[in-house]
């Protein structure tokens, strides 16, 4: 029988049942624990009307019991749909609109997954305030605390599982069956439903378990949210392996010497986030020389993490390996990747997104979608076997996406990621930057990436990003720098613009900027350029 993402978990349950899977601050589940739950939840989730293919939704934080949900949703022949819990209802009541979903399964933040439901609890009542929505839709609370809801009434709860039996449920899918819709946000204002598959994940995973050595000796951080595919890779990855999973409480992740003391306390062995986690914590100089002993990979993916970061992690982990991960949602986790082999010597070094991973393909092309030499900049796609099959129920914005291959090949096809490439002369694929952020300035084409990299290499900065705006000037687009200082004075705008003229021509020195006490960050810990742009514009508008 073909493999599917909750065999790897079931096999480890069956070799190490008392064997730690999961491990939050209120609770730990083992192996076996895990696997017994699971399989309860799926016969529940059956009992309760869910056939092969129906969406279920998940609204919960990362803990324990979301494990339970994922992997019950999938042993129920289902596809699980992870939403952000904090959304505002109007954009999670478009994103269950579109997935035509009829179950939710919801939890809080304490023990079982409960603790009563905080910001859950407050938004299912929003949600069940409407009439219509509530009666489409039913609720599955997977806590041990009731919901303490005024607007809905959950058919089941956490002490439902116990009636149904432990023995896992015969199942219909194969790989070629989606496991989870994922939202990416849209430019019409309506989300796009990823869809990934089984088989879509499966094979990154085999070729990280090889390539990393993830064993059961390890102990790995899940720190994005359950609806950031980055997620996917810590909780099946860690879990295929028979490692230990440890989620990172969200209050942490504010507080860099918290998180540092996090990862010193669960003594982990793997950490993986988006680069601007790693920019906190090196910021605010909370690592000591050697910290975390029992760490041995860092890794990132999201975003380009700056190199005087890197500089910084590195020369305090000697011990520790450092890889890039490259890859956007329609690809599946990771595309690319990078181990970097020893600490850069000049702060304004380009770290490349790599080479592909196995059964993946990038490709950098021309407007007409023909290869380009070594060195040239052009259009990055990708093709292989990480490609989703789409967006769900959306096939105009599906075929705007993903296109025939140009070196034919019948069914074969390349998504275009919207990024900028090009391909040194040893074969590494270096990320040049957004399409949409290369611009035209003063009558130059600027790539504002290249601004940010100048920018991150002069001392003085916590954080910076730089963003464009249309402009009734000379200019046509108005360069934007924001910007967070180190401590209060640290820097001046004309200390700034000064120090960046040394490295960039004139043309590219930011015509507005900006310092904030932070930068806006979305939901899965990227810096929030939209909102930039609109304060630049509304800051602009006022004159």
């Amino acid at each position: 029988m073909s493999e599917l993402l909750q065999d790897g978990i079931t096999a480890q349950a069956l070799r190490r049942p008392d064997a730690p899977a999961v491990v939050s601050c209120e609770e730990r589940l083992t192996y076996g624990e895990l696997e017994e739950q699971s399989n309860r939840l799926a016969r529940l989730l059956r009992e309760a009307g869910v056939q092969r293919g129906n969406r279920v939704c998940l609204l919960m934080p990362k803990s324990p019991a979301a494990v339970v949900a994922m992997l019950g949703v999938l042993k129920a022949d289902a596809i699980y749909v992870p939403l952000d819990p904090t959304s505002p209802a109007p954009r999670v009541v478009k994103m269950i609109a579109s997935c035509d979903d009829r179950w939710i399964l919801a939890a809080g933040g304490g023990a079982g997954g409960g603790g009563g439901g905080g910001p859950v609890v407050s938004l299912l009542d929003e949600l069940f305030a409407d009439t219509r929505f509530a009666a489409k839709h039913d609720v599955g609370w997977m806590s041990t605390q009731p919901a303490g809801g005024t607007r809905f009434t959950p058919r089941f709860s956490w002490a439902d599982l116990s009636r149904c039996s432990a023995t896992p449920p015969e199942r219909q899918n194969n790989p070629d069956d989606p496991a989870h819709i994922l939202f990416t946000s849209g430019s019409t204002g309506v989300p796009k439903g990823v869809v990934i598959t089984h088989g879509n994940v499966l094979p990154f995973l085999r070729w990280a378990r090889d390539y990393f050595g993830t064993s059961t000796t390890d102990r790995v951080s899940w720190h994005p949210p359950l609806h950031f595919d980055l997620s996917t890779f810590d909780v099946f990855g860690t879990l295929r392996a028979g490692a230990v999973l440890y989620p990172v409480p969200p209050d942490v992740s504010l507080m860099p010497h918290k998180l540092a003391q996090f990862i010193r306390a669960s003594d982990l062995t793997q950490w993986f986030s988006v680069p601007s986690v790693l920019n906190y914590v090196a910021k605010f100089n909370v690592l000591r020389d050697g910290d975390f002993a029992a760490l041995r990979r860092v890794l990132w993916c999201g975003e380009v993490l700056p190199t005087p970061t890197l500089i910084y992690w590195m020369q305090r982990l000697p011990h520790a390996s450092f890889t890039n991960l490259y890859g956007p949602t329609e690809t599946t986790i990771a595309s690319s990747y990078y181990t970097v082999p020893q600490c850069p010597a000049d702060e304004r070094e380009e770290i490349p997104i790599g080479r592909s991973c196995p059964g993946e393909e990038l490709l950098v092309l021309d407007a007409t979608r023909r290869p380009l030499r070594p060195g040239e900049v052009g259009d990055l796609y990708i093709a292989g076997v990480g490609l989703s099959p789409g967006y769900w129920r959306d096939p105009e914005k599906t075929r705007s996406a993903f296109l025939p291959d140009p070196r034919g090949g019948g069914a074969a096809r390349i998504y275009r990621t919207g990024d900028l490439a090009r391909v040194s002369g040893d074969g590494l694929v270096y990320y040049v930057g957004r399409a949409d952020t290369q611009i035209k300035s003063r009558g130059y084409r600027v790539e504002l990436g290249e601004i940010e990299t100048a920018l991150h290499s002069l001392g003085g900065l916590r954080e910076c990003a730089v963003v464009a705006v249309p402009s009734d000037g000379f200019e046509g687009m108005a360069i934007c720098c924001a910007y967070v200082p180190e401590s209060p004075g640290a820097v001046t705008v004309t200390g700034l613009r000064g120090a960046l003229a040394k490295l960039v021509p004139p043309y590219m020195l930011p015509s507005r900027w900006q310092s904030l006490t932070e930068l806006p960050k979305n939901t899965n810990g990227k810096i929030d350029r939209p909102q930039l742009r609109d304060a630049f514009q509304e800051v602009g508008a006022r004159g």
